[in-house]
């Protein structure tokens, strides 16, 4: 309608165009529909169904109980739940935006001021940095935790290791140790902050490192750069670092323990963390980190002295309940009773691929398998399951003894085997549970009229034994016998010795009373 009064009032298309901020193409196109064509038209674009209204309720659920959650995080927790979603960042931050203005979530910000500083060369810089975060495991309690941060000056590509407990200078040589096997290599200079595990001083220049680390620095030829005090600029790139894996990685995420917490960890760098277009370079950094570590120093024989006193999940695992641990995102299992015996494990990788699995340090080995490359798979050895025909043989022919014709108790429990395989023992408990309370010659009637009636059950077994326990000593015509109000149609006359039972009967005022309201 603005367009049209536009018009009349003797502008131009191009300068209706302009000044309503639209494409001339935009004009023609409007000018095109008559009123009602241009209503329609805009009523279907206010319910156009958008690409992520599929997951409106999740995201939204998200940004209510998390207001600070940035697009970014919506977009790698998308990713990371359903992991065929191929959807743009870009898509995701317009979603989040129309979520919050729809529904009125405002975003809690916290501003922080940058300053730009060069790009270095390949291979020539690695900054690193320490952090923590408190985060609450699923019952609600709230645990802290401290992770060590690596990252390449050129590339920003990452590295991380999280422990439960601060980091000494033994952790902190094993995490480089780690980091440089993942890089694979070293490069010119390392960039640290002045922190205490590593620095003991900085005397007018000359640095004075901890004993252990000034070892460690000798033995891998480490160039050594400190930053001054209250200068973060010098070592900004990490601190983004730490800054993304607080608030990407770790924010709002719940606590399952350390182990699952790294290989969480190690699959967000794979995802989100090396693999994201980096908004600087506009790079993704394990593209270019394929090129950078072409100019790394190669690294010599890895160095394991250090890992004696490391912490407790690079050499330990949890049992869980069903006999298994975790390693790299797969479950590898431990000999059944494991978990009612230890709840920890030594775990020793060989460079053969195999994983050895200990009960105690340097005790005999319990497990050895085969390391899977795949993830999420359960890698079992047959020794380790349970021999579940083991027991059950020895069961049937316990229960067998309890009847008269054995042949004919063993047939009829191999056909409840045959059909209620996987519940074999809860069906011969409750068999077993009547042989002790009942009398051979009940035992017997059950068991030839269960096999008459083929009732193949434990349940259908006890049902009829105990029809026979109430049925018992009263003689009965073969007229009543055959009664359907006094017999179950599933039972057949079984003898004169089989009781009838007589329904009691009562006088029809007594119902009347009832009715009436006069019950006492």
């Amino acid at each position: 309608m603005e367009i049209k009064q536009l018009l009349k009032q003797g502008f131009s298309k191009v300068k209706v165009a302009e000044k309503l901020g639209i494409s001339r193409v935009t004009v023609y196109r409007y000018l095109k529909r008559n009123p009602q064509e241009m209503a329609e038209w805009i009523e279907k674009t206010k319910t156009r169904k958008k690409k992520l209204d599929n997951y409106k309720e999740l995201i939204l659920s998200w940004l209510r109980e998390h207001p600070d959650m940035t697009a970014a995080q919506v977009f790698d927790w998308l990713t990371e739940k359903y992991e065929g979603l191929e959807v743009a960042e870009s898509t995701v931050r317009l979603y989040v935006r129309y979520l919050r203005k729809q529904y009125d979530i405002k975003k809690e910000k916290n501003p922080r001021s940058h300053e730009a500083v060069p790009e270095l060369p390949m291979g020539q810089q690695l900054q690193v940095d320490f952090g923590q975060t408190d985060q609450l495991k699923p019952n609600g309690e709230k645990v802290k935790l401290y992770v060590i941060a690596f990252v390449h000056s050129h590339s920003r590509y990452k590295y991380k290791e999280w422990l439960d407990r601060p980091f000494t200078t033994r952790d902190v040589i094993q995490s480089h140790e780690n980091a440089f096997q993942y890089f694979g290599g070293i490069t010119d200079e390392i960039v640290y902050d002045q922190d205490a595990l590593i620095l003991v001083s900085e005397n007018s220049g000359d640095l004075i490192l901890t004993r252990e680390f000034q070892t460690y620095r000798e033995e891998r030829n480490l160039i050594i750069r400190m930053c001054r005090k209250a200068d973060p600029q010098s070592k900004g790139k990490i601190e983004n670092v730490v800054k993304y894996i607080k608030y990407n990685f770790a924010k709002n995420r719940l606590y399952y323990g350390l182990d699952a917490w790294n290989e969480a960890g190690w699959a967000w760098l794979e995802r989100t963390g090396n693999y994201k277009i980096h908004h600087t370079t506009k790079k993704r950094p394990v593209e270019v980190f394929s090129l950078e570590k072409q100019h790394l120093r190669p690294i010599s024989q890895r160095i394991d002295k250090y890992a004696d006193n490391h912490y407790e999940s690079s050499i330990t695992r949890t049992v869980r309940k069903d006999n298994v641990i975790w390693y790299k995102s797969n479950r590898y299992s431990v000999p059944l009773g494991t978990f009612h015996r230890t709840k920890e494990v030594y775990i020793e990788v060989t460079d053969e691929g195999f994983l050895y699995i200990r009960e105690s340090k340097g005790g005999p080995i319990i497990a050895k398998h085969k390391i899977d490359p795949g993830k999420g798979n359960l890698i079992q050895n047959n020794k380790h399951k349970r021999d579940r025909t083991k027991g059950i043989d020895t069961f049937i022919e316990t229960v067998v003894s309890g009847f008269t014709d054995e042949e004919k108790a063993r047939w009829y429990l191999d056909e409840i085997y045959k059909r209620k395989q996987r519940y074999i023992r809860d069906q011969l408990q409750l068999i077993s549970k009547q042989i002790k309370k009942y009398n051979q010659r009940l035992l017997d009637l059950a068991l030839e009229e269960c096999m008459v009636k083929q009732l193949f059950s434990a349940t259908d077994f006890s049902d009829v034994i105990q029809y026979l326990e109430r049925q018992q000593g009263v003689t009965v015509t073969e007229e009543a016998m055959y009664s359907q109000e006094n017999v179950p149609t599933s039972l057949h006359p079984l003898g004169d010795s089989i009781v009838q039972t007589n329904t009691q009967t009562r006088d029809i005022n007594e119902y009347v009373s009832v009715l009436e309201g006069n019950e006492r």
